[in-house]
């Protein structure tokens, strides 16, 4: 696709993953518009899209904003925009409904006005598995959403895919892993563990490891946002719910050594139990069989995760006082 003068919409635009991925359609000349609601809790952050040239910010929030001006004539959505906080949907699960289910029927409704034959490529999550019953975890695993939280994100996915079924949109569901990056937001754990581990490392105090055996498998921001576009891109994905991995699948400990070692020595942790809170809805170990989206697209994640630890705390060293 040449993006050159592409209109496009980028729902949770100011956010972690919405704003690079706003920096790279930018980049590739496209007319973005990032719509966010800078929610409290979540990743939204107007410093995000510093050196952003040419993408246009509007403040409004996605459960009540007039959506159908800003889906007009779009050729492609990217939609970011949710309720990520886990705790926050066991605490209010009325809101999380509002924010990642309603307010995704409400953006149905206007591009189906505005926009019919727009491209969505929807941000979704593994969350829905649960508990792995088998590692990798493919796209046909069972579905068992451990927490209200993964129940509202859940029924969004699939109001998106009854669009496609139905009126024929080409939708794709991209369900992502733990990914991490510069914009993440570190001042805590709300949008992944690394956050808070990359603030205690910056700011030389010790960062918390709950348990420390589980697996994960870590996505680097810069392979989301490719992820992302080439899923626009490949008219073999629409329709279909991809999962998308990262590097070779690690143990939180072994992730605390090598954060360790990437600080130069200077970072350290500790072990802690689960607090009770969040063992209840802990997945335990994960990591992602992508086979599906590496053959549909070529795509691959070439960042490793020290790699990627070393770019994330070089980029926020600088930038620590936008971020906390």
């Amino acid at each position: 696709m040449d993006w050159k003068g592409r209109k496009v919409l980028v729902t949770g635009g100011a956010g972690f993953l919405g704003s690079n991925l706003c920096h790279s359609l930018a980049e590739r000349g496209a007319k973005v518009t990032a719509l966010d609601g800078f929610l409290f809790g979540g990743g939204a952050n107007p410093a995000n899209l510093d050196g952003a040239s040419g993408v246009e910010l509007v403040r409004a929030d996605i459960r009540d904003v007039d959506l159908r001006p800003l889906c007009e004539g779009v050729d492609v959505i990217f939609n970011l925009a949710a309720q990520t906080s886990h705790l926050g949907g066991q605490k209010d699960p009325l809101a999380d409904i509002a924010v990642n289910a309603v307010a995704q029927v409400r953006l149905i409704a206007a591009a189906r006005e505005a926009a019919p034959d727009a491209v969505v490529v929807h941000a979704s999550t593994r969350q829905f598995y649960g508990r792995a019953q088998r590692l990798p975890v493919d796209e046909n695993h069972p579905v068992a959403p451990p927490d209200a939280n993964g129940v509202s994100k859940f029924a969004g996915e699939q109001y998106w895919m009854l669009e496609h079924r139905v009126q024929g949109r080409p939708v794709v569901s991209l369900r992502l892993t733990n990914c991490y990056g510069p914009r993440l937001r570190i001042r805590d754990a709300r949008q992944t563990f690394l956050g808070i581990w990359m603030r205690c490392v910056l700011e030389n105090k010790p960062f918390e490891v709950w348990g420390g055996a589980q697996l994960r498998d870590m996505t680097y921001v810069d392979d989301v946002t490719n992820a992302f576009i080439l899923a626009a891109e490949n008219t073999s994905c629409h329709g279909r719910i991809f999962n998308i991995g990262g590097c070779e699948p690690t143990s939180l400990h072994d992730m605390a050594d090598l954060t360790v070692k990437v600080s130069g020595g200077t970072a350290r942790y500790v072990i802690r139990e689960f607090p009770a809170d969040r063992a209840r809805i802990d997945i335990g170990s994960y990591h992602a069989d992508d086979t599906a989206f590496r053959s549909a697209t070529g795509w691959k994640a070439h960042t490793s995760l020290e790699d990627g630890l070393h770019r994330s705390l070089d980029w926020f060293r600088t930038r620590l006082g936008d971020y906390l």
